[in-house]
């Protein structure tokens, strides 16, 4: 079925063929090959959660649109649209969400702001995330290439309760930045005191 979705909501100016053919020349085959397993982990998502399919299948498709942009088109949208320039403290890890979005609206024609907040918000997460988000952020991290210590405990929370997949990912995306040194984002942080805390997610 997932080939064979055909948009009728004008939510992008490309048929589904267009937009995958735009993200193949975006893409190395890796990613590409990436972005269509997060498609169909969103769209299984979606159906679990009375989310519409054709919402899921773009913002799938599109999160990693700007992963591989050099770091100039960032730091260039950075200073151009005024964003936070702390931004600049970071790199592509959370630049392809955070900045990547507005090569989505510009780039790719989609103003829908629950998919353009997904694609935004799907490396970090936010206090507040839409259904969509929340499976964007969800099907990034489980679809079935992924390989990692815990992922199929992963799987089977998000199937059973999404929002507790999005705490879930989110504790151990932060345990995982602590226990190696890395910088933490600080609207991770947001996230975390939003999702983990209270939740009971081990």
């Amino acid at each position: 079925m997932d080939n064979k979705l055909v948009y009728k909501k004008n939510i992008v100016p490309l048929s589904r063929e267009e937009l995958v053919s735009r993200l193949k020349k975006a893409l190395n085959q890796s990613r590409f090959e990436h972005v269509l397993r997060v498609e169909k982990m969103a769209i299984k998502l979606a159906k679990l959660n009375d989310v519409d399919v054709e919402l899921a299948s773009i913002g799938g498709l599109v999160h990693d649109y700007a992963k591989q942009r050099p770091d100039e088109d960032f730091i260039n949208a950075i200073h151009k649209y005024h964003l936070d320039d702390n931004l600049l403290n970071y790199g592509n890890a959370i630049w392809h969400g955070e900045v990547g979005y507005l090569f989505v609206q510009h780039e790719l024609g989609i103003q829908n702001i629950d998919i353009l907040n997904a694609v935004k918000h799907h490396t970090v997460g936010a206090k507040y995330m839409s259904k969509l988000e929340q499976i964007v952020y969800m099907a990034d991290y489980i679809e079935m290439g992924r390989d990692f210590p815990g992922v199929d405990d992963a799987r089977k929370i998000t199937f059973n309760n999404l929002g507790l997949g999005v705490a879930y990912q989110t504790k151990h995306t932060l345990d995982y930045l602590i226990s190696n040194n890395k910088s933490v984002y600080p609207k991770t942080i947001d996230t975390y005191n939003e999702w983990v805390v209270n939740s009971k997610v081990k």
